[in-house]
């Protein structure tokens, strides 16, 4: 349970938890099928295999996972601007009145979150363990999420941003 995490204190989980909605505003490949009975040897860029990904991971995997720790930290960077928010975040634009309902906290500014780990689930999803940092110390170690995969973008789902709005206890709209 998240408050047996903070030592029994429940008003610094649910701080916390405000916190990073509250900053949030402040927040395929190409293949031809055709068989043309001709066998072509492919060589791979530089850095990369000819292998196809293994079934449930990306095509490089270690991009991806560059990819969603650096968008992960952006989303829940207090300094990133609302409309790079919104574009990292899985329905970002009908998301942006759960957005809007945390401006104005003032714990936003000292709260943000360091990825920890990413586990892909397929090739367009992927668990990711996180901390969720009030002023550079971890309120919330070990956090769960999920990241998708949207027009080659890897977001912030939208059931981890709900998750953290349930935690705070508020109810809103669109979650």
């Amino acid at each position: 349970m998240v408050l047996e995490r903070l030592g029994g204190r429940p008003r610094l989980a649910a701080l916390a938890a405000v916190a990073v909605l509250a900053f949030v505003p402040a927040v395929a490949g190409c293949s031809d099928d055709a068989d043309t009975g001709d066998q072509v040897t492919e060589t791979a860029p530089p850095g990369t295999t000819a292998e196809p990904p293994e079934e449930g991971e990306p095509a490089d995997p270690a991009a991806a996972e560059a990819e969603i720790t650096k968008n992960w930290t952006a989303f829940f960077d207090p300094k990133t601007p609302t409309a790079d928010k919104v574009e990292l975040l899985e329905n970002g634009a009908e998301m942006q009145p759960v957005l809007a309902a945390f401006a104005g906290n003032e714990n936003a500014a000292v709260t943000s979150a360091k990825v920890t780990g990413v586990e892909f689930t397929s090739a367009t999803e992927a668990n990711v363990t996180y901390d969720l940092l009030v002023g550079g110390s971890p309120a919330l170690p070990d956090s769960q999420g999920t990241s998708v995969l949207v027009d080659d973008t890897w977001k912030v789902s939208v059931k981890t941003l709900c998750g953290l709005v349930e935690l705070s206890g508020v109810t809103v709209p669109g979650c």
